[in-house]
């Protein structure tokens, strides 16, 4: 059978379904009406598993992965970059004949079947997303979305919040540029929001988003505040940036007090619960598109104004003893930059600590990594890490993350390594005095979200 339309089949199995990416698109389609299924690794009998759970209460019948939930009636079998061939429900499916599609490829058939915004760049795709989201729905446009972070307003019912299915035209979706799957999609509007190094060389990412450009059917709006983005302008009058006059939607006058930011837009003031340029660059974008589709700027600012944010982004754990703690996903050098510039004006000091993750990544970015950090640190702000997160694999270790300490501190910086993670409070604890932002970054490791909590819990 050809899979070319989502109408082709009605009976998903997703292996790994327990993936941010895979979990997302499951539940779409459970919304839309198909009979989903699917297995992770992580699912064990009579074990409890919080994924499994939320996926169980949307109607997705969920296996271990021993084969058993793939049979003849079984249509379709989704698989993620992470799924080899040799996994054993994949020879299962090729045994049955029953088609085989990458999680890219079904993303891509389902944005055909919808009038579709596709979110880009190497930075930001997911809090763009859900504050595109979050003002399409308040505008009454019933917008559907497929996300690679749950939103916080979904998250409160007791769902993954990853993916939304409205009866609205409009889909959101994330085109990745890490897999290269961002070419695949040919979306009614593309958003480019920046382009910095981060899994490829920046000629390679240049290649993917001019490509990314060119498919895109209508409307291609893009960041003139990053400087490689710029390049690949369409139309300056659907543009945005951030004190960038040749840009439509200019954010001018910011301010940042505490947790709220001020901007204003084309003369609308907009008032969000964020911090950091970044932010205000993502609310940008989220404003370009939707005015651009409709939505008057009052509603986008007042919007924005409630927007509650998404899962591990700038996630505030709490304050004790002075010391404001937040968890963040920040992972390349110019996120982990930002995520620390955005926490300065909230105190007089900022310790950061850092988890990378993989050693291939590491080594790769490791000189940007050192310039962005050394670029953003004060200099009475710390830079800790801890050993880089190796998910298992073949990975050559011949990296770690005390080698960017060093090269940090060659630059003069307060940078310190702990080995262990779970030493670092007891390490950090003579440095938590005083007026101080304890923020916490890194992706990737599943344990990330309750290691944070708990250094909250024991400061």
């Amino acid at each position: 059978m050809n899979i070319n339309h989502i109408n082709n089949f009605q009976k998903p199995f997703f292996i790994g379904i327990a993936g941010v990416g895979m979990s997302a698109i499951a539940q779409y389609l459970q919304g839309i009406g198909k009979e989903v299924s699917g297995s992770d690794r992580y699912f064990r009998e009579g074990e409890y598993n919080a994924t499994q759970n939320q996926l169980e209460a949307e109607g997705i019948q969920c296996f271990v992965q021993d084969g058993s939930g793939i049979t003849e009636n079984t249509d379709l079998v989704v698989v993620s970059t992470a799924i080899e061939d040799t996994v054993y429900e994949v020879k299962k499916a090729k045994e049955l004949n029953i088609p085989i599609i990458r999680r890219s490829e079904l993303l891509a058939l389902i944005a055909k079947s919808k009038k579709t915004i596709a979110v880009a760049g190497t930075s930001g795709k997911s809090t763009t997303s859900a504050m595109l989201f979050q003002i399409l729905l308040d505008a009454g446009l019933a917008p559907s979305i497929i996300s690679g972070a749950g939103l916080t307003s979904i998250i409160k019912q007791g769902r993954i919040g990853n993916a939304f299915v409205g009866n609205g035209e409009w889909l959101i979706i994330e085109a990745d540029e890490s897999d290269g799957s961002v070419i695949q999609y040919t979306p009614d509007i593309g958003l480019l929001l920046n382009v910095d190094k981060d899994h490829q060389e920046i000629d390679e990412l240049m290649d993917l988003f001019s490509t990314f450009k060119r498919n895109t059917k209508n409307l291609f709006i893009v960041n003139q505040t990053n400087t490689l983005s710029q390049q690949l302008s369409a139309n300056t009058e659907h543009d945005f940036g951030f004190e960038k006059e040749t840009a439509k939607y200019n954010a001018t006058n910011f301010t940042q007090k505490g947790f709220e930011l001020r901007f204003e837009v084309l003369g609308q003031t907009v008032k969000m619960n964020a911090i950091g340029q970044h932010s205000v660059e993502n609310a940008v974008a989220a404003i370009a598109v939707a005015h651009q589709i409709g939505v008057d700027l009052k509603t986008c600012a007042k919007s924005l104004e409630n927007y509650e944010g998404i899962y591990r982004r700038h996630q505030i754990l709490g304050q004790k003893n002075g010391i404001w703690v937040i968890d963040d996903y920040a992972h390349n050098p110019a996120k982990c930059a930002a995520s620390i510039k955005a926490c300065q004006p909230l105190a007089d000091k900022v310790i950061a600590w850092f988890q990378p993750h993989g050693y291939g990544p590491t080594r790769f970015l490791r000189n940007d990594f050192v310039e962005e950090i050394t670029h953003a640190l004060r200099p009475q702000d710390e830079i800790w890490m801890s050993e880089i997160f190796y998910a298992g694999g073949t990975a050559t270790k011949d990296i770690s993350a005390n080698d960017l300490v060093k090269d940090l501190q060659k630059k003069g910086k307060n940078a310190f390594f702990v080995e262990d993670r779970n030493d670092l409070l007891h390490h950090l604890k003579p440095a938590l005095t005083g007026n101080a932002v304890l923020l916490l970054m890194g992706a990737r490791d599943p344990s990330l979200e309750a290691f944070c909590k708990e250094v909250f819990d024991k400061l």
